[in-house]
């Protein structure tokens, strides 16, 4: 399924029904009088947001969204029965916006999180109640009202509780992959990874966290350059980012370089981003000639402010590390700002398949 994280459509709620101008001409009823009931209110086009879903491609052919109408009321005092809402599921994270005045309208940040985003129409009455002492005999009703319609741009920001940065190929993917059941793609070219994978990272019971690895991060960035001004919008929505450094085989490329730039294309995008909670690791430590220039690595980061950890996908080295020192980071976190993540949800609402996450040894193992 491809990651869509933009789309625009129209939502259409329901019509009221008509109320029915109708009277009761029944056999010792001669006085039976009007009896036209009311018609349906028209139903509602209410989104839903579900932990399940991490993109909004199944919207992205769906251009108009529309509730059913309310029935028309009927005679012998029957009303028309109530259009059904249309229940829109959209991921936890989701963005909604007017797409003709840019108004913002609302954020879906918690897991079934409900929004009546069009209003169904109201049934018109029918002639029994227009009856009076001095009118017992209406001929009058009323039409069902309109139901709303919006045009929408809907905008995904994914929720995770730790988003993984750094210059591609550095290897992101290779250690969500080792950490969680989440499938990238990954391979030894720039630009592997075109979408955000999610995975669930669990330590034991009640101790799990969401981490996401935001692709296309590179020098220029916040300009649009590479695939980052895409994907940086979605770092804004993570309590703790690991920035993964390594060695690159490109001669005007250094890790300190690399963690230099990085952290001018977030200042660039968001200060705040800049500022928020950070662990650092040297990634590809499999590798001797990485593992040799750890020390010298780890001095320079030392000067701005961060510690070095130690880190392979590969082999697994320093994982486990790495992990807890994520979720004590995230336990110690601000969470002013910044939504809600995903960190408690139940396994049959956590992501499905190739996404969900496994059991990492824990501190009492």
């Amino acid at each position: 399924m491809d990651f869509v994280d933009e789309v625009h459509l129209d939502v259409v709620a329901g019509d009221g029904g008509k109320g029915c101008v109708a009277f009761r001409r029944e056999k010792f009823l001669p006085l039976g009088g009007p009896s036209g009931g009311d018609g349906g209110d028209g139903g509602n086009v209410i989104f839903e947001a579900q932990t399940r879903l991490t993109t909004l491609f199944d919207l992205g052919y769906r251009k108009i969204l529309k509730a059913k109408r309310g029935e028309h009321g009927r005679g012998r005092d029957q009303f028309g029965a109530k259009g059904s809402d249309l229940v829109v599921p959209v991921p936890v994270g989701t963005q909604v916006y007017d797409a003709e005045s840019g108004e913002f309208i609302a954020d879906l940040t918690e897991p079934e999180q409900r929004l009546v985003i069009a209003k169904g129409g109201r049934g018109g009455r029918g002639n029994m109640r227009f009856a009076t002492p001095t009118d017992r005999a209406p001929r009058k009703s009323e039409p069902g009202g309109a139901g709303e319609r919006r045009t929408l741009r809907l905008e995904l920001k994914l929720l995770a509780d730790v988003g993984v940065v750094g210059f591609p190929n550095v290897g992101k993917s290779t250690f969500i992959a080792a950490v969680s059941r989440a499938k990238p793609k990954i391979a030894s070219y720039p630009f592997t990874t075109l979408t955000p994978n999610l995975g669930v990272v669990s330590l034991g019971e009640e101790r799990s966290f969401v981490i996401a690895d935001i692709p296309g991060i590179i020098e220029g960035a916040a300009e649009g350059a590479g695939l980052g001004l895409r994907f940086l919008k979605h770092v804004e929505r993570t309590r703790l980012l690991l920035h993964i450094i390594t060695f690159d085989d490109d001669p005007e490329r250094d890790p300190i370089s690399d963690f230099d730039k990085l952290m001018d294309e977030l200042r660039r995008f968001d200060e705040a981003l800049a500022s928020r909670p950070m662990v650092v690791a040297l990634g590809k430590c499999d590798l001797p000639d990485v593992t040799e220039l750890y020390n010298e690595v780890a001095e320079a980061l030392k000067e701005r402010g961060h510690s070095l950890l130690k880190l392979s996908g590969a082999s697994r080295e320093g994982c486990d590390e790495v992990v807890r020192t994520l979720e004590t980071a995230l336990r110690e976190a601000p969470t002013d700002g910044v939504p809600s993540p995903i960190t408690r949800m139940s396994a049959a609402d956590r992501p499905h398949g190739d996404q969900q996450g496994f059991a990492v040894p824990s501190d009492e193992d």
